[in-house]
């Protein structure tokens, strides 16, 4: 006769410990298969059969599996749609409930909402936690009720009702002990998926104290290595979000704000799931965009003829990260500059960021293009020599990504910077009348 087990179901929480719905699923007090599923529904859409993230992601359960043996426990991994993986786990194991994290994506929700009913259908009981953030959903509203849509009174509400309860970790290895023990299970290798290893290095997930308290200072000026390069970490649940909003956001300020954004935009999205394809502000939908395709094309190269621009762009195609100033830089200029949609360069940062996140990305180019909660004005246009002068003076950054700098080869500016201002001031001008 089969154990009766509960299933633990591993998404952007990839760690043993401070992990929520892990820790109510061991500390229920049956024994824990955790599972692991390379959701085909995700990989079948992705373009580059080297997709880093696919890497990090494969990196990241081996470690899982690693620490898991020690146990005497192992992953049970397997790539399908959630229907089809869950369909074959009822097979193999008598379980009596499944455990997760919540995920907020509109894709997420909806595809728990299949498994929820395809459990209950069984009398399997579905449990899911809040994990990847601080506040969620409704714990950080109005008095009245309403979501918040500028972050600054946002985030005054946001540490008015932090306490401990909010950011102490789960206490999850008290109850290690109840993982199933059974022999180990092979994981699938990336070849097995379809995919190829990543050149690209990944960031530690060691925070450094210096660096966070000279965050303030330090952040705005891609040459240095002034940013924690935490993002990925959180992306996935390497780390925790209560560790390091109680350890890293003790110490300085600004960078605490920084995850109070993260909780910000995921409410944002929560709230406003229209967003993944529309303008927060209704009236940007009028604009009419260029959307010329080699210029899109020699943005997406880093051959536009603005230095800052092109370094950006490269720095991106190169490594799958892209310093937050730059981030800025680059989506003002595809915006206002070139009058491209928004959507068009969201798209391509989804390809391309190894630390894509869907709520803080459209977050970040609806910021970018004036149509977003919270959104610098559209006559806000980013110039990219000024941008330059004041965050890479010695041009140490752009001489990384662009040794051709001072050579011929280098292209001119694909538009000149005051008609490209004034250009963007009379399309959006002309919209926003409307």
């Amino acid at each position: 006769m089969k154990t009766t087990i509960s299933l633990f179901w591993f998404r952007r929480d990839l760690r043993l410990d401070d992990n929520a719905g892990l820790y109510h699923a061991l500390k229920s007090g049956r024994p824990v298969v955790p599972v692991f599923i390379f959701d085909s529904n995700i990989l079948e859409a992705l373009d580059d059969r080297q997709d880093s993230r696919v890497s990090f992601i494969h990196q990241a359960i081996t470690n899982l599996q690693t620490q898991l043996l020690k146990k005497g426990s192992t992953l049970d991994v397997r790539y399908g749609t959630p229907e089809e993986v869950f369909t074959a786990l009822l097979e193999t194991y008598q379980v009596e409930a499944v455990y997760t994290n919540h995920d907020y994506e509109p894709y997420a929700q909806e595809r728990d909402k299949t498994i929820a009913a395809l459990l209950n259908a069984k009398g399997i009981d579905f449990h899911t936690y809040k994990d990847q953030v601080i506040f969620e959903k409704k714990e950080v509203v109005k008095d009245n009720g309403e979501p918040y849509t500028v972050f600054t009174p946002y985030s005054r509400k946001w540490k008015a009702t932090l306490t401990d309860f909010y950011n102490k970790s789960y206490p999850t290895k008290k109850y290690h002990r109840y993982f199933f023990k059974q022999d180990e299970m092979a994981l699938p290798s990336l070849a097995e998926i379809g995919f190829s290893p990543t050149a690209i290095t990944f960031p530690g997930e060691d925070w450094n104290e210096s660096t966070i308290k000279q965050y303030t200072k330090q952040r705005d000026y891609p040459a240095i290595a002034g940013t924690s390069r935490l993002s990925v970490h959180l992306r996935f649940g390497t780390i925790s979000i209560r560790e390091l909003v109680r350890e890293a956001g003790a110490v300085n300020e600004t960078f605490l704000n920084e995850l109070i954004w993260r909780d910000f935009y995921q409410a944002i999205l929560w709230h406003f799931p229209g967003l993944v394809f529309n303008s927060f502000r209704k009236e940007y939908d009028n604009i009419q965009w260029r959307n010329h395709e080699k210029e899109f094309e020699a943005w997406c190269n880093g051959n536009t003829g603005y230095p800052i621009v092109d370094a950006g762009m490269r720095e991106l195609n190169a490594t799958g990260y892209m310093h937050n100033r730059v981030r800025m830089i680059v989506a003002s200029f595809l915006t206002k500059h070139l009058l491209i949609d928004w959507r068009w360069g969201e798209a391509y940062f989804a390809k391309k960021l190894l630390d894509y996140d869907l709520a803080a990305n459209n977050g970040g180019w609806q910021w970018a293009a004036g149509s977003g909660c919270d959104a610098a004005p559209y006559f806000r246009i980013f110039n990219p020599y000024l941008q330059t002068q004041k965050f890479d003076p010695k041009l140490e950054y752009i001489r990384k990504w662009i040794p051709e700098l001072d050579e011929l080869t280098y292209p001119l500016p694909i538009v000149e910077h005051e008609v490209a201002r004034k250009r963007c001031l009379d399309v959006y001008g002309k919209a926003l009348k409307k």
